[in-house]
């Protein structure tokens, strides 16, 4: 099965090519690293002299071609006048477990003992009077290399440092809360497993494709690099992830990257207030009222969960959401008599909102109407009750300036204008604070015989023959008695509504017999219809009527006209006389 991929510079290579387990077990090695630090620290006291470096050997075993130019490179080394000791290359930087050529070339004047020293696998793979070639495989950590030489009893060294790069193994983003408070600070952790050399190992925070932030990988396994941001509302449902970054540009290498696998952010709002319960505060036993939860300032508004329970049990609620806002409705009945507690509970990423209201379930059955009895004859005494439970008090209509209590009582003496008469009886209970009202209403009904009145029967009507008219005749009493109107003479009936049109020869008398089990009652129908010669007859009378009745008139006005001047005249005489009795008088007084 293939490795990771990683990306190098622009290129993604199987990390199946590049070694990324644990370093060996040094029991590999042929020398511990404390013997070879003894050897090296003893020949740090001695001056060294150091040959140009040959040309830096190639990865990999060395091929025919570079171990001559070695050789070569030996034998221009400078010779008789002095000791030196000269590796090559002077530093490298390989792939763990990749392999490297080391050259050792010396400058001594005699013959001398000279060779590379190291902890590592190595293999002489070439040689010259003054260098030898080795070769180190399977190179699993940062190391230095030295190469010795005794000559003239001393021993000069030369040194090399080796690093070895890999790549992490693992990279994750450490888990995020299950929900994120928008505002509040979030701390990230970016975990990375393996990977060197750490100076140029690096972790990069990733919102989606932004870089939020980028920090060296520290010690140790595995290495935990924290970031710290401000939740926002728009990262909710946003991916988080972390990328490691192995630079290696400074060392003529490439940039190497990896990126984890993203985890995704939840973010939510919920408001410091509680929900807002809409509920009767009393509701009566059996019965269904409904139930209303809302909460506004909501972020994601359908993520959020609304319970509505009422005692110890949970309410089946319609929830809908309306921007940041949401809504539960549900149903409430209860059976049990007594004060019950209702709650609504919005919760939210890991947070909850909750509210309480006590509702009052009540049991007020409706008041006892009895009429005794419910149906009477004319003229009989009806006796009407109502009652109610204890604690509540009745009205009865038609009752005034009875104390209030649970009983109300009223006699009458029932009257035909009595029947089909409504009695009501309403009864009122204070339950928490609030007074609740029932009522009830019974009919009474009153035996009574026929009867035909000019309101229900007129007893004369006049029509224009050819007019459209409805002609009323009925009979009231209880129980309602039949009637029946016939014309006097032929028998013809009454023709009871609508007539359309009028014809003369519905005209006549009729006479009309109402009966019932309580009685018999008759009255006389005239029905006149207008019509041509029967116009003339009637209305030359009317016209000597209205003339006689003008002469008359106007017989009295003149009369009593005559008579108001006769008294002026009469009035106006007298005056003239005291004034003439006046002025005698006047003139006989002597001065």
């Amino acid at each position: 099965m293939p490795g990771p991929l990683f990306r190098r510079g622009k290129q993604e290579v199987s990390g199946k090519h590049r070694p990324l387990g644990p370093p060996r077990p040094a029991q590999r090695y042929k020398r511990t690293r404390e013997a070879l630090g003894a050897t090296v620290l003893a020949a740090r006291l001695r001056p060294s002299w150091s040959a140009p470096p040959p040309p830096a050997m190639a990865l990999g075993a060395a091929p025919a071609a570079q171990l001559a130019l070695l050789a070569l490179l030996g034998t221009l080394l400078p010779g008789p006048g002095g000791a030196g000791i000269s590796i090559h290359p002077s530093k490298a930087i390989i792939p763990r477990g990749d392999s490297l050529t080391v050259n050792c070339s010396n400058s001594c004047d005699q013959k001398s003992t000279f060779g590379l020293e190291t902890v590592l696998i190595k293999e002489e793979v070439g040689r010259g009077d003054n260098w030898k070639v080795f070769q180190l495989r399977d190179v699993q950590e940062d190391i230095e290399l030295f190469c010795y030489s005794n000559c003239h009893k001393e021993q000069t060294i030369a040194s090399m440092n080796l690093t070895v790069y890999w790549f992490p193994e693992h990279v994750e983003l450490a888990p995020l809360p299950l929900w994120q408070p928008v505002g509040e600070e979030l701390n990230l952790s970016c975990l990375v497993s393996g990977g060197a050399p750490r100076a140029h190992l690096s972790v990069v925070l990733l919102r989606g494709e932004e870089e939020l932030g980028r920090q060296p990988v520290g010690k140790g396994e595995p290495a935990k690099v924290m970031f710290t941001v401000q939740s926002r509302r728009e990262d909710h449902g946003t991916n988080f992830s972390c990328r490691w970054e192995l630079d290696l540009r400074s060392q003529g290498l490439e940039l190497f990257q990896n990126t984890s696998a993203p985890r995704k952010l939840q973010t939510y709002v919920l408001p410091s207030i509680d929900p807002h319960l809409e509920v009767p505060p009393i509701v009566e036993v059996g019965s269904r009222w409904p139930v209303n939860c809302t909460l506004d300032g909501l972020f994601p508004a359908s993520d959020a969960k609304v319970y509505l329970v009422l005692g110890d049990q949970k309410l089946e609620s319609n929830i809908t959401y309306d921007g940041d806002s949401v809504l539960a409705k549900a149903w409430m009945e209860e059976n049990e008599e007594g004060t019950h507690s209702l709650k609504c509970s919005v919760s939210l990423g890991e947070v909850s909102r909750r509210t309480q209201e006590n509702v009052t379930v009540y049991s007020f059955p409706l008041p006892t109407l009895t009429l005794s009895p419910p149906e009477v004859s004319e003229w009989t005494t009806v006796t009407v009750e109502c009652v109610t439970r204890d604690g509540a008090v009745v009205k009865l209509n038609g009752t005034s300036a009875v104390p209030p209590g649970p009983r109300a009582q009223l006699k009458l003496n029932a009257s035909a204008s009595d029947h089909r008469s409504n009695f009501s009886c309403s009864a009122a209970l204070e339950i928490a604070g609030q007074v609740v009202h029932k009522h009830q209403t019974l009919e009474l009904h009153v035996l009574y015989g026929p009867r035909l009145d000019q309101r229900d029967c007129p007893g004369n009507w006049t029509w224009q023959e050819g007019s459209e008219q409805t002609l009323k005749c009925e009979a009231q009493g209880n129980p309602i008695p039949k009637l029946n109107c016939s014309r006097k003479g032929d028998g013809a009936s009454l023709p009871i509504g609508d007539l359309r049109p009028v014809r003369r020869e519905v005209a006549g008398t009729y006479l009309c017999r109402a009966t019932s089990a309580r009685g018999r009652v008759t009255r006389e129908v005239v029905l006149n219809v207008l019509h041509g010669q029967n116009i003339l007859d009637i209305v030359i009378p009317v016209v000597a009527v209205t003339l006689i009745l003008g002469a008359l008139g106007t017989a009295g006005y003149v009369y009593n006209y005559q008579r108001k001047i006769q008294k002026y005249e009469l009035q106006k005489a007298r005056k003239a006389q005291e004034e003439a009795a006046l002025k005698l008088n006047a003139q006989s007084t002597p001065p």
